[in-house]
């Protein structure tokens, strides 16, 4: 069927909407005409190629819409379900087999290499050429994506889903770090460095955690002004002072936890500085390979803290996503606040917002 995608051509050139052509879904695959996808910072680096992806290519990866058909084998999701589109995982490896599917060991070719297990495309050109997809098994810039029932979610019908993208990844991750992750309890502090959408998402389930002390480090005060009203109990503006300092005069025994959202090393170090006893970092963040952090040895163990990646929010979508849009509806979780819509044909628009930090979340709306 002839559908309409954007297609990064080449990393020094905008994005292009062009026609293009979608196979029926095979085994184990859906067919979704999108209502929404969210613009996320991890497809601006896989269009710059900060993580290399085969190109030409159709990026997105919070991608929500409707079940149009479904493939051989589909039994739990139907024609006319409303669903939300997250990362993808083989199901079979050993971290999947024990439900950490964000680290499943096939991780990075389901979601980064542009082509199913076989080598093949559901996208072609124009012309018969084929047209790399598959993004996270999906690649939701387009009016219609095959994706796989592994990483589909229906969610419930009377669900905005012009608001549940951003549900398939942002902001999972960065709610995941707080309640799957870290599993911060009643009365814990947490510290959130970077808030853009992860880190706001953070702040908000830090709220829902019970969370004594929800403190947000950012350069924006915009966004910190933003956190405020989500639940922060203290705000600080890295450009006007020492936040480690800051910090410990609010928690003289240091946090125990601190969620570094921006990959970058400096702040990653002034994370772990802000740790008290036992207290735990989690790096949410992404850097690009070979990227390196210094910490104090000694701070790091004589007081048994520790030192965590996170990827995804340690979430199942199946079960997570769920959750986040209970709620939601509950009137908890307010991730809505954080998106601004775009038309699709905006979307160079919406990446170039989303990188001045003019727009939290973009969100961009199909016909």
């Amino acid at each position: 069927m002839d559908i309409r995608a954007a297609i990064v051509e080449a990393s020094d050139r905008p994005m292009v909407i062009r026609p293009l052509t979608i196979d029926a879904p095979r085994a184990g695959e859906l067919l979704v005409r999108l209502v929404a996808t969210g613009v996320c910072h991890t497809d601006a680096t896989m269009w710059q190629q900060g993580v290399p992806v085969p190109q030409p290519v159709v990026l997105g990866h919070e991608g929500t819409g409707i079940v149009e058909q479904v493939g051989e084998g589909v039994t739990d999701i139907q024609p006319g379900d409303p669903v939300v589109m997250s990362y993808n995982s083989c199901g079979t490896c050993p971290t999947c087999c024990s439900d950490d599917s964000s680290y499943c060991h096939d991780f990075f070719p389901r979601n980064f290499f542009g082509t199913r297990p076989d080598g093949s495309s559901a996208l072609k050109a124009e012309d018969g050429s084929p047209v790399f997809a598959n993004i996270f098994g999906q690649s939701s810039f387009a009016t219609h994506a095959i994706c796989h029932a592994r990483n589909a979610v229906v969610v419930p019908r009377d669900l905005d889903l012009r608001i549940a993208g951003p549900l398939g990844c942002g902001i999972l991750t960065g709610a995941g770090a707080v309640l799957n992750a870290l599993k911060v309890q009643p009365g814990q502090s947490v510290v959130v460095l970077g808030a853009g959408s992860v880190g706001l998402s953070a702040i908000m389930a830090a709220k829902v955690a019970g969370a004594s002390a929800i403190i947000a480090i950012d350069l924006n005060p915009d966004r910190l002004a933003l956190a405020a009203e989500l639940g922060a109990t203290l705000t600080i503006n890295g450009r006007t002072g020492d936040p480690v300092a800051r910090v410990l005069e609010t928690v003289p025994a240091g946090v125990d936890y601190a969620i570094d959202c921006t990959g970058l090393p400096a702040v990653i170090q002034q994370g772990i500085a802000m740790l008290g006893v036992r207290g735990t970092c989690g790096i949410v963040g992404a850097a690009a390979p070979g990227t390196l952090f210094q910490a104090d040895v000694s701070h790091v163990m004589s007081g048994g803290r520790t030192i965590r990646g996170i990827v995804e929010g340690d979430a199942d979508p199946k079960s997570f996503i769920p959750h986040l849009v209970a709620l939601h509806q509950a009137g908890q979780f307010p991730f809505d606040r954080l998106i601004r819509f775009y038309p699709f044909e905006a979307i160079n628009d919406a990446f170039h917002d989303s990188e001045s930090g003019a727009a939290i979340k973009p969100v961009l709306l199909f016909d």
